[in-house]
């Protein structure tokens, strides 16, 4: 279980279960993996929450955290279109599709399905692993004020009632080629995140992995 997160109610009564129907059968990304995004970003260290729905069901392509890939793997269309979008909203994007220096910084890559069989996306999306995003997101927030950023239908609603006052609420199309171009493209989640943390007084988040990050209003601020 991940340290900081193993008092949630789910690791005592959903996981066990889901483990049980685990056990002996092909899954990504794999015991190792399955809790990676809990695992790098403990709650009071969460900042900025971005929801996938599971993991890549293709062997070789997840890492455990929401739409990221290993490194040297061709990036797949919806994250090929959101290294567009960062590039077109601050300049510069990573040179590959691994995206752990985000969660490194308190990003929470976290999917709505933690498992998923090879070849059968969302094989595993009712076996309650939605429970546990909703927690974790809570117990988060017990921390401080959270940055959402939600791409599609399925974010928005397994986030449904989750996002306070307090909080940031970004909210677009998903950055599938079916609907990029429906309102994900020039929707500048990045530098309004940025902007967002400079109004909160917390460090900018280095999207680029340059050692810098940067806001819309062009202020560069070591994370």
């Amino acid at each position: 279980m991940p340290r900081g997160w193993e008092h949630l109610p789910f690791f005592s009564s959903d996981w066990p279960p889901i483990r049980d129907r685990l056990a002996g059968t092909e899954w990504l990304p794999g015991p190792a993996r399955v809790f990676a995004a809990l695992d790098t970003v403990p709650p009071e260290r969460a900042r900025v929450v971005i929801l996938g729905q599971d993991p890549y069901p293709t062997p070789g392509h997840a890492n455990g955290l929401a739409f990221s890939v290993n490194p040297g793997v061709a990036l797949p269309r919806s994250l090929a279109n959101i290294m567009a979008e960062l590039r077109a909203d601050t300049g510069a994007a990573p040179s590959t599709g691994d995206l752990s220096h985000w969660a490194q910084q308190g990003v929470l890559l976290l999917n709505t399905s933690l498992s998923v069989p090879p070849g059968a996306a969302g094989a595993h999306s009712r076996w309650g692993w939605d429970r546990l995003a909703r927690q974790a997101i809570a117990e988060a927030q017990r921390h401080g004020p959270l940055a959402f950023i939600l791409w599609g239908g399925h974010a928005q609603k397994a986030a449904l009632g989750l996002p306070r006052p307090q909080d940031l609420l970004i909210a677009s199309a998903h950055p599938s080629p079916l609907s990029a171009r429906r309102g994900f493209f020039g929707s500048r989640p990045f530098s309004r995140t940025n902007d967002w943390l400079a109004a909160q007084r917390l460090p900018l988040v280095d999207w680029a992995g340059h050692g810098c990050a940067t806001g819309t209003g062009g202020a560069i601020t070591e994370p």
